[in-house]
């Protein structure tokens, strides 16, 4: 398009008809996580597979997903077979899939008797089968363990859910109310997108439309591009490790990766990352493309658009049967474990690239599921946040994770929990002394408190739990949290940071605590103004100001420079 408003108005209406979407499946879904966490994408594509646009509060993981599984949904049902007010379906993590709880739907927009558009949705339904409920399972050392797989599959028609579709979704979760409510959640809003690009087509008509399309995508491709222009040239390699696959507790794994900054290109080449393995943490290669492109973005104008022009400019590379890119049966329930390490990989790179904006390793989020252990089933599947890494010249945002989109406003409230699931939060607070010392601060971990009043079954799937997130330059590392049972008596009792269905009765409670991010420069360099505004905020304890910073209250609060570090930086 020619005319700069009328360009902006409709990419903006491009955004819009996405986001609409998604608001449509939190309104309209039936799980807690859903409702209460806003956890859900939407998104725009064509029938080239190109991703047009995405929700604003969309992750990076679900759209590279949806975009990545839509090519795969083509080969299986061709356009020329698809009929107006058809709904597809699939989870399948090999074919573009994310693991077996995350539905991807589809909806095909035509123009001319033919599909042109896709609009799609997706979430994380409250069960598929599995191991445990809610789509955990940590131990799984084969896909089938995970739950119910979907390859492409016509979800409905013009007259509704397929009935033996239904029965199937039905026959394989412990909650089929609430998952048939999440994937009617899922068609409707595929529809409302469907409607509101059905008025652009009207709108621009056929021809301008997709002219439209074409503009938008290269008008991101020249920003990025851009953008990658002015970062230095040059090949930077880092790597970062996994904790343990669950299986082996003392066994680590590591990803590598090596980012070529080129003339408005970049290349992410993951090779030398460990091999599949018979355990939960692998990916599929949606994921560990969404988490390098997220990470990669983090050094970039974040003004620019997430599509598929951003994607030409970026070539990612992970090798076939690797940890980012596994195959059949190697489950990839746990795939948060190894593209964090991917995402942390790069950080670390482009922070080698471009020090003046570096950012120290971070706490990860902490997934986990709770679930009645008899019918009637419920479930509280959530999550909480590790404290992001000290970045240069600031402090780490505190239990908020570097995730890849909507952050810490997914975690559900309290109150909407309790009034579902039989438990009482007792407490939510951030650690004192859990970021990692340095001249910039790492942010804070976690910790949440969760009272049973029914017995029931945890579920956790952790990591920088035993391998602390390291500091920069001479910062230190953040502290390492961990999944805890407390007993009847009070005693309490460290869980492995990778559990499968432990049992818990009413009474008892289960805590978790997330780890804090790395520190950036030597403790000693901290400004003496910063470290007391941490003791008054109660961030450092007296005794983490002595211990971490060398610094007593008394001192600090008179000015006097007493420091005597009895931490060792880690370089």
């Amino acid at each position: 398009m020619t005319d700069p408003l009328t360009a902006e108005v409709l990419r903006n209406a491009l955004v819009v008809a996405a986001e609409e979407a998604s608001i449509v499946v939190v309104r309209a879904a039936y799980s807690t996580f859903i409702v209460e966490g806003s956890d859900a994408c939407a998104a725009v594509l064509d029938a080239r597979g190109r991703l047009v646009a995405q929700s604003m509060a969309t992750t990076l993981m679900n759209s590279m997903a949806l975009r990545t599984a839509l090519p795969e949904l083509v080969k299986d049902f061709p356009l020329e077979t698809m009929r107006p007010g058809e709904v597809y379906a699939l989870n399948d993590a090999y074919r573009g899939g994310v693991h077996t709880n995350d539905l991807l739907v589809y909806r095909p927009v035509f123009v001319g008797g033919v599909p042109a558009y896709f609009t799609a949705t997706m979430i994380h339904v409250s069960d598929l089968g599995g191991l445990s409920a809610g789509g955990m399972a940590p131990l799984a050392t084969d896909i089938y363990l995970e739950g119910l797989q979907l390859p492409p599959v016509r979800l409905a028609t013009e007259d509704g859910i397929d009935p033996a579709m239904e029965a199937v979704l039905r026959a394989n979760s412990r909650t089929p109310d609430k998952v048939m409510g999440d994937v009617r959640a899922l068609v409707a809003g595929t529809a409302v997108a469907a409607g509101r690009m059905e008025t652009l087509i009207g709108e621009y008509g056929e021809r301008g439309l997709a002219d439209g399309v074409d503009a938008y995508l290269d008008h991101t491709e020249a920003r990025t591009r851009a953008a990658l222009a002015e970062l230095p040239r040059g090949r930077f390699e880092a790597s970062y490790p996994i904790d343990d696959d669950g299986i082996n507790p003392e066994k680590s794994h590591r990803v590598r990766v090596a980012v070529t900054l080129g003339p408005q290109r970049a290349v992410l080449d993951f090779a030398g990352t460990g091999p599949q393995v018979p355990a939960a943490i692998n990916a599929s290669a949606s994921q560990s493309l969404a988490a390098a492109v997220f990470a990669l973005r983090c050094f970039l104008d974040p003004a620019i658009p997430m599509n598929d022009g951003c994607l030409r400019a970026i070539d990612v590379r992970l090798p076939e049967c690797s940890l980012l890119n596994a195959r059949s049966p190697y489950p990839c329930g746990g795939r948060y474990v190894p593209i964090y390490a991917a995402m942390e990989a790069v950080f670390q790179a482009m922070s080698d690239a471009v020090p003046e904006r570096a950012i120290a390793a971070s706490g990860i989020l902490q997934p986990f599921s709770i679930a009645a252990v008899d019918a009637p089933y419920w479930i509280h599947l959530s999550y909480d946040f590790g404290g992001v890494g000290a970045r240069q010249g600031l402090d780490g945002p505190d239990a908020t994770g570097v995730h890849f989109g909507i952050g810490r406003n997914s975690v559900p409230q309290a109150e909407p929990v309790e009034s579902r699931c039989p438990l009482i939060v007792e407490s939510v607070e951030t650690i004192p002394d859990s970021g990692g010392p340095g001249r910039d601060r790492g942010g804070l971990g976690s910790r949440t408190v969760y009272r049973f009043l029914a017995g029931c079954h945890v579920t956790t799937r952790g990591d920088r739990l035993r391998l602390a997130p390291p500091g920069r330059d001479g910062g230190l590392p953040g502290r390492p949290g961990g999944f805890f049972k407390r007993h009847l008596d009070g005693t309490v009792e460290r869980l492995a940071s990778k559990v499968n269905n432990v049992r818990f009765a009413a009474g008892e409670a289960f805590i978790v605590e997330t780890t804090g991010g790395g520190g950036i420069g030597p403790p000693g360099e901290r400004d003496r103004q910063a470290l007391l505004a941490d003791l008054e905020a109660g961030r450092v304890t007296p005794r983490g100001a002595a211990e971490d910073y060398g610094v007593s209250l008394w001192d600090a609060s008179t000015g006097r420079d007493r420091r005597s570090r009895r931490r060792e930086p880690t370089g």
